[in-house]
């Protein structure tokens, strides 16, 4: 079929380093016209690049050739930036909104709350060397950390919590799935409505077992390899 033998082209011109991370492909006009097919089976090898994480679509700004991702491994409990600088990427950190709220169906779901309990909801966009990569919605128990959004929240909520209210991590309970990048989520990561995306629900523990808070990572999900090493005793 066309639209594979394209798609196997482009592949052959990344692995070549004709095409470069970050790279910006031409229109899909003009790259329909070197193919000499048409925008619909153009967009058909496309959509089999991007569901492979090779490339990466904006909205209105086109495709790009997709960086090398950031490996993400769940049982480390290393912060965002921590990870992200020890792989020599640039990692940064911005505040979309932060505010007192009544528990909804899932905070109170997650953090196994009693209805209409109050929570603090913050959501934030990461970035890595400028590219925002992940959408975060954290659920946070203002009973546990009062004053909590009076801090410079686009900085690390788990140094926050270690500096400010003397909590740390004792587990951490992970759920991976995957879903499309919608509404707010997909036009902070300047994707379209429908890019797939990798979700990571993570719910903080303390020593006693108790839920804290809780992370939903919304993820392009050609910027994350999820790695692990697990040990088994004998």
């Amino acid at each position: 079929m066309q639209y594979v033998k394209i798609k196997d082209a482009i592949v052959e011109q990344i692995e070549a380093g004709m095409l470069s991370p970050r790279q910006k492909l031409p229109s899909e006009r003009k790259l329909a016209e070197s193919f000499d097919t048409t925008r619909v089976t153009l967009r058909e090898a496309l959509s089999l690049l991007e569901a492979e994480g090779r490339v990466f679509r904006e909205d209105r700004r086109g495709w790009f050739i997709s960086p090398a991702p950031l490996r993400y491994d769940p049982t480390q409990s290393l912060s965002f930036n921590k990870m992200a600088s020890e792989q020599n990427r640039i990692p940064n950190t911005e505040l979309i909104s932060a505010k007192a709220m009544i528990a909804n169906k899932q905070a109170t779901s997650l953090l196994a709350l009693k209805p209409f309990t109050d929570i603090y909801r913050v959501d934030r966009v990461r970035y890595l060397d400028s590219r925002p990569v992940v959408f975060v919605t954290h659920y946070i128990r203002p009973d546990l950390f009062p004053d909590l959004l009076s801090h410079d929240l686009s900085q690390s909520l788990t140094d926050i919590y270690k500096e400010h209210y003397a909590t740390q991590y004792q587990s951490v309970r992970y759920r991976i799935s995957t879903s499309s990048l919608v509404n707010e989520t997909a036009q902070a990561l300047r994707a379209t409505d429908g890019t797939p995306t990798m979700v990571v629900e993570r719910v903080n523990l303390n020593a006693k077992g108790e839920a804290i808070c809780c992370d939903i990572e919304y993820w392009r999900h050609d910027a994350i390899n999820i790695e692990a090493v697990a040990h088994f005793s004998r």
